[in-house]
């Protein structure tokens, strides 16, 4: 058989794919992800009680912008890997300005606190927690993300992996600010953090696993 007779052969059965398809696909495995974690904070944890006063005020909104923004740049980035086509995407260093604004925000709200204070910034009541919860909570998140490039055809493995993790932590970390409290910046900064930063690891180790096709 000619390579060309092949080539037809093996092109005769293929379907035309929708337009939208990965996009689709991953926003279904984010969202099945999310209304699980959802479910295991009104469960297990609750939502604060003073939310619907905490949503009128600045501290929140700067939680949730930093969280959000990590996360619509890690699921565009994911998005971007989940084609087999995926070029090295220098546009990823963005994901560094909503760290380097936060961070300005926690200089500053340190300068306008006494040196005694400072703990309390950074520790709140929930530091030795926070961190844990936001990685676990991610899980179902990003078992929703390997489900979706069960479809799909990423070639460059660890990155499309430490990738789905962040998207699965910034999501997780803006849904368990439902339920927390703090809303000290450095406190944010610091513990939230860290908590991405764990799901980006574990997404990293275990993203050539699993999305291996």
């Amino acid at each position: 058989m000619q390579t060309e007779d092949l080539i037809r052969a093996l092109a005769s059965d293929a379907r035309p794919v929708p337009r939208h398809a990965v996009e689709c696909r991953v926003g279904i495995g984010l969202a099945s992800g999310g209304i699980v974690t959802l479910a295991a904070i009104a469960a297990a944890l609750g939502f604060r009680p003073d939310l619907g006063v905490a949503m009128q005020a600045f501290p929140f909104w700067m939680k949730w912008a930093y969280t959000l923004s990590l996360g619509i740049g890690a699921i565009a980035a994911t998005l971007h890997l989940a084609r087999p086509d995926a070029a090295r995407a220098p546009w990823l260093w963005l994901l560094a300005l909503p760290f380097g604004l936060l961070l300005a925000a926690a200089v500053s709200e340190l300068i306008r606190t006494p040196v005694d204070g400072w703990q309390r910034l950074w520790l709140g009541h929930s530091w030795t927690r926070c961190s844990m919860l936001v990685a676990s909570l991610s899980v179902p998140l990003f078992a929703g993300l390997l489900w979706a490039f069960r479809r799909l055809a990423p070639t460059r493995l660890r990155l499309a992996g430490a990738m789905a993790g962040l998207a699965s932590g910034a999501c997780s970390a803006t849904l368990y600010g439902l339920h927390c409290p703090e809303a000290s910046a450095t406190f944010v900064l610091t513990w939230y953090t860290l908590g991405m930063v764990l799901a980006t690891l574990s997404g990293a180790l275990i993203g050539p696993r699993f999305l291996r096709w």
